[in-house]
């Protein structure tokens, strides 16, 4: 699969986008090739309906009750996009060759072709590992600490990080300057240098927040004044999270595929070789360019979708709060809409930089994708996102039961 992989470009940034979310696993077909990545699609699907879809919408709106019943539709809609996924994904390895070696052990072979029992057992098996791993992710989230389907991802995201340490290793000869084709000593101190930097800026970024002053209306109760008090609102800078990076590099690679297609019709036009190559590649200014434009759609996109001002201000004024200088109900949620506007710019230009930054530094330094991967991208932002999840409930729990906690200040 890797081999395939490198001869053809199109396919590639597909799986290395899936990779992110079956440790790699995907590349060597194994049982949880598949990984999370269908029951992150189901709940994507489910999330995106709830906005549009009255019945959904409305069971979004009953509280517990209604979270397990879409859970349980998820769960559904995990099986049957597994069963797409792993039945396309067996067909693709069974009728893919490199040269005129094939990627199917010759010995499992009929007539040149897959049995179909193989194949069934096939998509049944990898069906059957993530809907392991599905189950593994509640039981987490029941008896466990966290998020139990992130902690999975982190922990698929990590799971590369020896093999990619090994391979930079590897690739070093450790004396100033290099030389046989390896790194010198400088470049891997420039790399570990720019991996700190970069993971402290997106700490910053994902923590990052603009925080509204609100004022509690007073009221009294007998001889007692309540209310009063003044405190924030917070608004997140990365609102969107990770997703408008999957769509962005999902959607890109349609065009790769439709100037892969044109580019062998007509074998002899070079502006169709020159578009081929640049989206191929992913190195390109006009690919770079068509990404950056993809993500800072998909932010204020998702962002349109995630963030409701209209029910945030009704929010606020059903519990007696107001923004100073803004007037319950319409204002109020106009004055919040314009906000996360702006603070959006700022988080989709963030998430526009950490996802050409792999391309950067492996442009620049010449390092494989594999190590460039870990500098920026979906995998970091999944796995700073969630560590500081993990630590902050970890700290939760030790403050519930007495303990100092792990982010109190010496």
């Amino acid at each position: 699969m890797r081999a395939f992989a490198e001869e053809s470009g199109g396919i590639s940034d597909l799986l290395k986008t899936v990779a992110v979310f079956s440790a790699s696993q995907l590349s060597q077909a194994t049982i949880f090739g598949l990984g999370i990545m269908p029951y992150i699609s189901a709940s994507i699907i489910f999330q995106l309906l709830g906005t549009v879809w009255p019945p959904l919408e409305r069971l979004q709106k009953e509280g517990e009750s209604g979270r397990k019943k879409i859970n349980e539709y998820t769960r559904y809609a995990t099986v049957g996009i597994c069963l797409l996924q792993s039945w396309a994904y067996v067909a693709f390895l069974s009728n893919t060759r490199i040269g005129e070696a094939s990627l199917i052990q010759s010995s499992f072979l009929v007539d040149g072709s897959l049995p179909f029992s193989w194949q069934l057992v096939a998509v049944l098996t990898m069906t059957a590992g993530t809907v392991f791993l599905m189950w593994l992710g509640e039981q987490i989230d029941e008896f466990g600490i966290g998020n139990g389907i992130s902690l999975l991802i982190m922990a698929g995201i990590l799971a590369a990080m020896p093999s990619a340490l090994v391979s930079l290793a590897g690739d070093t000869s450790w004396e100033l300057g290099g030389g046989g084709g390896k790194m010198g000593i400088e470049t891997i101190l420039v790399l570990a240098a720019l991996f700190v930097g970069v993971v402290a800026g997106v700490v910053f970024m994902t923590q990052g927040q603009r925080r509204i002053p609100t004022q509690s209306a007073k009221h009294v109760r007998g001889r007692r004044v309540y209310g009063g008090t003044r405190q924030y609102l917070p608004l997140r800078v990365n609102q969107a999270g990770v997703m408008p990076i999957i769509f962005a590099s999902s959607l890109l690679l349609f065009p790769q595929m439709f100037f892969q297609y044109l580019s062998s019709a007509y074998p002899g036009n070079t502006v169709l070789a020159a578009l081929h190559d640049s989206f191929t590649r992913g190195q390109s200014y006009l690919y770079n360019i068509c990404y950056i434009a993809l993500i800072y759609f998909f932010c204020y996109f998702w962002t349109a979708i995630t963030f409701n001002p209209k029910e945030m201000a009704d929010n606020l004024k059903n519990f007696g709060s107001f923004i100073p200088g803004y007037r319950p109900g319409k204002r109020t949620a106009d004055y919040l809409e314009r906000v996360m506007e702006r603070i959006t710019y700022v988080g989709a230009g963030f998430l526009a930089l950490v996802a050409v930054i792999p391309t950067i530094v492996s442009g620049a330094l010449g390092i494989p994708a594999q190590i460039a991967s870990f500098y920026g991208g979906t995998g970091l932002l999944i796995a700073v996102s969630v560590a500081f999840d993990l630590v902050q409930k970890i700290d939760s729990h030790l403050v519930m039961r007495n303990y100092s906690g792990l982010l109190e200040k010496s």
